[in-house]
């Protein structure tokens, strides 16, 4: 049996574990197998330059700063198994936690599986995928390639026009590309948008396709009430329209939002489960950065620790 079982390979995931295991609490990690379509490391392994984490004054790979968090979770006494967990008893503690290889018994668990940001999969998505296209524009807005270069949104909620906004700092022109002919976001978020010099809304319009030669050049747009198609320039591309968090394995166990997100009790990790925490972008619908994340996983093997010595088995 297994005090703490992380299941999770972001900064959360790591965080938790390099903190439980300087705790003495030799706890197991699985960093899972192309969980959700994304490899172990998760959301962070599709990200080309991150320069906002703290520590890397000329920024850094996002598939290096998780092999580096990998590292040092192993150095510190993290057992890793490159296994996806396909569910997790909690009716009863301890909790039984199966993958397609077998199944431990945990004391505790913490959740740190992240979500996946919705992608439109237009045809020629992933050729330009981080090369033009994004799904985070904090994350990615502010780099070299994107300042002073027309932007494109995609979405019509508060998230796109908060990713927006933040675009306008850095491109020359921000186009939200919005299929309805109103926006779905609340009244003061539309009402800055639409203030804004540097933002238009490109109405009932989708988008079908996106060109680029080495990045992205231009996307390809359609009239949803015309029909008519056509080419409009764009240096970057940002997807606005939500995540998935990757609780379906839970199988409804823990207490979720309507989008599927785990709730947990304010100013902590905890979850509907006494002895489950949840940490990162899984219980994160807000801020979703390595940085938070990172924070979680660290409050999370410290609450886990803090549980067992307060309910020994």
């Amino acid at each position: 049996m297994k005090k703490v079982v992380i299941i999770g390979s972001g900064p959360a995931g790591h965080t938790a574990g390099i903190y439980a295991a300087r705790a003495g609490l030799e706890p197991l990690l699985y960093e899972g197998w192309m969980a959700g379509g994304i490899a172990p490391g998760g959301q962070l392994t599709t990200t080309g330059t991150v320069e906002n984490f703290p520590g890397f004054p000329e920024g850094v790979g996002g598939t290096e700063l998780t092999m580096m968090m990998r590292a040092q979770s192993v150095n510190a006494g993290v057992e890793v198994l490159t296994e996806t967990v396909e569910s997790v008893d909690m009716s009863k503690r301890p909790f039984t936690v199966k993958t397609s290889e077998g199944e431990v018994e945990a004391e505790t668990v913490i959740v740190a599986t992240g979500a996946i940001a919705r992608r439109m999969r237009v045809p020629h998505e992933d050729d330009f995928w981080q090369r033009g296209i994004s799904a985070c524009a904090v994350c990615d807005g502010a780099l070299p390639v994107f300042r002073d270069q027309p932007l494109v949104v995609i979405g019509g909620g508060d998230s796109a026009m908060e990713e927006a906004m933040h675009l306008s700092k850095f491109g020359s022109k921000v186009y939200i590309v919005h299929r309805r002919d109103e926006l779905r976001a609340s009244k003061a978020m539309q009402d800055r948008v639409l203030a804004n010099p540097k933002i238009e809304v490109l109405w009932s319009t989708t988008l079908i396709d996106v060109k680029g030669d080495s990045a992205l050049t231009h996307v390809v747009l359609k009239d949803v009430k015309t029909g008519k198609e056509f080419d409009h320039e764009a240096k970057g591309l940002f997807y606005a329209i939500g995540h998935n968090p990757n609780t379906g394995f839970l199988n409804g166990q823990l207490e979720m939002d309507s989008d599927g997100y785990i709730i947990t009790e304010k100013g902590t990790t905890k979850t509907s489960v006494a002895g489950v925490f949840a940490a990162g972008d899984v219980q994160d619908k807000t801020y979703r950065q390595a940085i938070t994340s990172a924070g979680t996983g660290c409050m999370a093997a410290l609450e886990a620790e803090k549980y067992m010595n307060e309910n020994p088995l």
